[in-house]
């Protein structure tokens, strides 16, 4: 049925989900002026599923993740924990250092995680004091929201 719409109807169909997001959203959130990310997508899923296989390909977990910032790759990661035997190498935390590192800043705030599965409880934590603005993982797209800290 939505392809038969033409695109205008798409378009504002989505600009009133968003903002009826913002009306209800809970403090300290979007309402409080944090850009709503976009649409996701796919292709984004791919490279983070490239991290996995590149993970994988020395042996390493296979785990993959990318954040992306206004629509460009910030930051890359695959698992390095086996390889750099480092239990805190996730793919999503190594994403998230390569983008600070990328950027020269540690504030990502507007960037949004793509990772190949559901980013652990510390991971979650690690985009949350970095400021990404929303988590999406697994080929369906999950979205996993804007990401806690741990106390939260």
């Amino acid at each position: 049925m939505i392809d038969k719409l033409p695109a205008t109807a798409c378009t504002r169909r989505v600009a009133m989900v968003r903002t009826a997001a913002l009306a209800f959203a809970p403090a300290g959130s979007y309402a409080a002026g944090r850009a709503f990310p976009a649409v996701p997508d796919g292709s984004w899923y791919q490279a983070a599923a490239a991290q996995k296989s590149l993970a994988e390909s020395w042996g390493d977990q296979p785990y993959g993740a990318v954040v992306v910032l206004n629509g460009t790759l910030a930051g890359e990661g695959p698992s390095r924990v086996v390889k750099d035997k480092d239990i805190n190498a996730h793919a999503e935390r190594v994403a998230i250092r390569d983008a600070q590192r990328r950027l020269g800043r540690a504030d990502l705030a507007g960037s949004v995680l793509y990772s190949t599965s559901r980013p652990c409880a510390l991971c979650e934590a690690a985009a949350a004091r970095a400021g990404v603005s929303r988590m999406y993982f697994g080929p369906a797209l999950m979205d996993a929201g804007p990401p806690r800290s741990v106390a939260q």
